[in-house]
């Protein structure tokens, strides 16, 4: 990006503020308790051991406020042999399994594209507002743990809780030979795709039958119930690949939605999510006129409050960007207390 910018970060960090300091300086302990004192939460991704040689384990930190509801994601969790081993998102992904996830089944695995950060800050955003509710209820703060590891088997949840229960290995979705046909995705004649979405294939099928003009195939033995489509699925999936190629996809939109309960998506891509008519009624990208990249779409966290509504108005910060505001704001530092932190190097 423009200006030396990092994408990833810049993504991923609209409403903060960001202060500077130097971990290695003595010092800089002293403003961090000094921050921790006033704050309801303090989240590091440090492998394990790190936060505590730098005193600022949970332990170091509930001397200077008890009640502190303190955030710890790592690769592997807090327990266990492998506690300790580094990690990023491709080896969370790795270890849960979740690179057999996607992809055709060919015996290879495919990356999903970093979802394991995602994924983790998720569950860990989730377990601090846990921690929060237990606070305001109890009057205590905690230590919160978030593993990649742990992050993704729950993410893979209905699988891995099906496959443990039947002890049956999940299957990927291979278009060219899924058990239900209705639930696939097929390709246009613009070269675009469509995708069904019906689960319960029987109560689907008559209709979907008359949504495409084959009335016919009610009657084929090969299609006549749930159990003999999936034993036919690989010529199901060949008949409707001809019949979806047939038409444009904005002429199967049309198709589709005159008959009431078929359902159908279309299969878009992130560039067509800024123009999408429910994407932009719902608020779920913005526009923001960032003072490096100029006026540029970025991602709302897509949530809705009824009386505290989510407004971006910030982007995110750049390294230490308000380190000043922050001393000032929070702790009372004076311009003279800031020229005397810059001096010793306990701020960056």
């Amino acid at each position: 990006l423009p200006g030396e910018l990092n994408a990833y970060f810049k993504s991923l960090n609209r409403q903060k503020r960001s202060i500077a300091l130097d971990l290695k300086n003595p010092r800089r302990v002293e403003i961090l308790y000094r921050l921790v004192a006033k704050s309801d939460v303090f989240v590091q991704n440090f492998r394990k051991g790190v936060a505590e040689r730098l005193r600022l384990g949970y332990e170091d930190l509930i001397k200077h406020n008890p009640k502190i509801v303190y955030g710890a994601a790592t690769g592997y969790g807090p327990l266990g042999k492998d506690s300790g081993k580094p990690a990023f998102a491709l080896t969370g992904e790795a270890r849960s399994g979740s690179l057999w996830w996607g992809g055709p089944n060919d015996g290879n695995p495919y990356n999903l594209g970093g979802i394991a950060d995602q994924m983790a800050g998720v569950m860990l955003s989730y377990g601090i507002l846990g921690a929060l509710v237990a606070r305001e209820r109890k009057g205590v703060g905690q230590k919160v743990d978030v593993s990649h590891l742990g992050s993704l088997m729950w993410l893979a949840g209905n699988r891995y809780g099906i496959a443990l229960i039947t002890k049956n290995v999940p299957r990927r979705q291979d278009r060219g030979s899924v058990l239900n046909p209705l639930w696939n995705f097929y390709r246009c004649g613009d070269d675009r795709w469509i995708a069904l979405s019906m689960n319960q294939s029987d109560r689907y099928w008559p209709l979907l039958c008359e949504a495409i003009s084959r009335i016919d195939l009610l009657e084929d033995p090969r299609f006549a119930g749930m159990e003999v489509r999936a034993e036919n699925r690989e010529e199901l999936i060949r008949l409707f690949d001809g019949i979806f190629e047939s038409k444009t996809r904005d002429e199967w939109e049309g198709i589709l939605s005159a008959v009431k309960n078929v359902i159908w998506e279309r299969v878009q891509d992130v560039f067509d999510l800024p123009d999408d008519p429910q994407v932009v009624a719902n608020n779920y990208i913005v526009d923001l006129d960032h003072p490096v990249l100029g006026p540029s779409k970025w991602l709302q966290t897509p949530v809705g409050y009824s009386t505290t509504p989510i407004s971006s108005i910030k982007s995110a910060p750049g390294h230490g960007e308000n380190t000043e505001e922050i001393l000032m704001d929070s702790l009372g530092c004076s311009w003279d207390d800031i020229r005397v932190l810059q001096e010793e190097g306990v701020i960056l």
